[in-house]
């Protein structure tokens, strides 16, 4: 069962997400990580930090488990 991430913007980026959910401590870190671990952006393998994640997408952390990412506004 994913984690919903709800969201007040029309995205947010991989980086955010990862630092928000207490995965990483600083943005600055996103970037090692992404590089080391292989997180899954909708079934696919992404390391960009700015990949933007809108509503209903599905991220895989390992380690972490699986997030989606909700709108507050319920669209």
């Amino acid at each position: 069962m994913e984690k919903e991430i709800k969201i007040t913007t029309p995205f947010i980026t991989l980086g955010q997400m990862l630092k928000e959910e207490g995965i990483i401590g600083t943005g600055g870190q996103a970037k090692w990580y992404l590089r080391e671990n292989t997180v899954l952006v909708n079934q696919e393998h992404d390391d960009r930090r700015g990949r933007k994640l809108y509503p209903d997408y599905v991220i895989e952390v390992p380690g972490e488990g699986g997030f989606i990412i909700k709108s507050k506004s319920g669209k």
